[in-house]
């Protein structure tokens, strides 16, 4: 045994696994915080399949290109998505439920990289002291075999806001353990109805049947956002020994001069631009508007008079690489060209950190996904939510209710409603062009200077990633 434990301390200390469900919103959060952890020096090891480390990697912004080489990439095989070996369903713009029901084939054929993650564990076992298993909270059966390996232990990412995870867990407890302030909660909380369909609820269901083998909870979220509802959320844990670090935001929140690609024509344009001037407009990896909401929306842009750079696309599909006809959102004939002055419709993936960071960007109009919320919180700048499925109507209300750095384009009540031209230029108008958005703004700069100091040396949520690597490094 004493040659075993010679043998043991020769190794070295510790390498990360990070196992992330494979859309777009999972994949970019762990591949942040495997940039964050690689700057300590670690390795990291990215589990998936090529498609979705791929994915992962052509999206990402805001780090140089040298931080790549310092991630152990792993391509695993999937089975395929759907019978007769096809990609995956289509994007469904006009469905009740908007969520992309089309990945829940993408997520089965994930529950099949049990194996060759767990073979990837027990190779790595032998070759450090430890062994760090970051996974999603939402592909939890896919490390289940961490069990097995002594000296390997696992931490749970959560995805999604604290408030939003918070509110989600104190609904499900019968008997409340303690009261909540009169400020924890705001009055008007959207129901969870028609935020996702059935097959996703058992699925998600279905791996949270394999937590409680963790050693600790990971948070994408940063203390002066939402500190309150993980000091909540830590309440709230039956496990004393359940360890919280709370290590966002992960994306960079200083990403200039720091990508070594040639610059994207949209920030060009915004070079051009007056500071705040341009309201952003983009609705994540996950939404397809139909298109008379499309026709809508171009009509309250052009109606507002307000400057924007507005991402039109569908939703992804279960493999972006994968060719085929594709459904082509399309604008109002003449619209771009009695507008090019004024804005850019964009139709393929754009550097959203770089617009948001940009000086001429003063608002968002955003579907409220935890990643652009906490994107634009990081960068300052205000929202027009318009959540559209899944955890983005709480969302939503964090950012309008709680922190008061934006406005609702539409009540979730009303999500089965076209939002109209009149409405979308009326809220574009409040938040970029009335007192009531610049004091958003104001919030908003200054939510967004504490998250920036909160990273920086000596801040609490550097000190806090600090003591995290010296946990897992112990």
């Amino acid at each position: 045994m004493e040659s075993q434990n010679c043998n043991l301390n020769q190794l070295p200390p510790v390498a990360v696994v990070m196992v992330p469900l494979p859309a777009q919103g999972h994949l970019n959060q762990l591949l942040h915080l495997s940039q964050l952890i690689t700057s300590y020096g670690i390795p990291v090891h990215f589990a998936g399949s090529a498609t979705h480390n791929n994915q992962a990697k052509l999206r990402l912004h805001g780090w140089d290109a040298e931080s790549m080489t310092r991630i152990h990439f792993h391509d695993f095989p999937l089975p395929p998505l759907a019978p007769h070996n096809s990609t995956s369903p289509p994007p469904n713009p006009g469905h009740c439920i908007p969520f992309p029901a089309h990945f829940y084939p993408l997520f089965e054929a994930a529950t099949h990289l049990r194996q060759p993650v767990s073979e990837l564990l027990h190779q790595l076992s032998s070759m450090f002291k430890r062994i760090i298993v970051i996974h999603d909270i939402i592909i939890t059966s896919v490390v289940q075999d961490v069990k097995f390996i002594p000296n390997a232990e696992s931490y749970t990412l959560m995805p999604i806001s604290a408030f939003t995870l918070f509110l989600s867990s104190w609904e499900n407890i019968a008997e409340k353990p303690f009261q909540l302030g009169s400020e924890d909660i705001p009055k008007c909380i959207p129901s969870n109805e028609g935020c996702t369909p059935p097959e996703i609820d058992n699925f998600v269901a279905n791996q949270f049947k394999f937590l409680g083998l963790e050693s600790g909870r990971i948070y994408n979220t940063s203390r002066p956002i939402e500190g309150r509802y993980v000091q909540l959320l830590e309440k709230l844990s039956t496990n004393a020994d359940m360890k919280h670090f709370v290590l966002g935001p992960f994306n960079p929140v200083d990403i200039k001069s720091k990508s070594g690609r040639q610059r994207h024509q949209c920030l060009e344009w915004l070079d051009q631009q007056e500071q705040g001037s341009v309201i952003y407009v983009s609705f994540g990896s996950s939404t397809s508007l139909s298109d008379e909401q499309i026709r809508e929306l171009a009509i309250g842009l052009e109606r507002s008079g307000q400057k924007f750079v507005w991402v039109l696309r569908n939703s992804d599909t279960g493999d972006i690489f994968a060719e085929g006809e594709a459904r082509k959102p399309q604008v109002p004939q003449g619209y771009e060209e009695r507008l090019k002055d004024r804005g850019i419709v964009e139709r393929d993936w754009a550097p959203q950190l770089e617009i948001l960071a940009h000086p001429a960007t003063g608002g968002f109009m955003s579907h409220c996904g935890w990643n652009s919320c906490i994107e634009s919180i990081s960068m300052g700048v205000p929202i027009a939510a318009w959540p559209m499925h899944s955890d983005q109507p709480r969302n939503a209300i964090l950012v309008t209710e709680v922190l008061r750095i934006g406005t609702l384009v539409r009540d979730w009540a009303h999500r089965a409603q076209l939002v109209t031209s009149t409405t979308i230029e009326n809220t574009v108008k409040t938040l970029m062009d009335t007192k009531e958005g610049n004091e958003m703004r104001k919030r908003a700069a200054e939510l967004g200077d504490a998250v920036q100091g909160s990273v920086a040396k000596g801040g609490t949520a550097r000190l806090e990633m600090d003591d995290f690597i010296a946990h897992i490094t112990r």
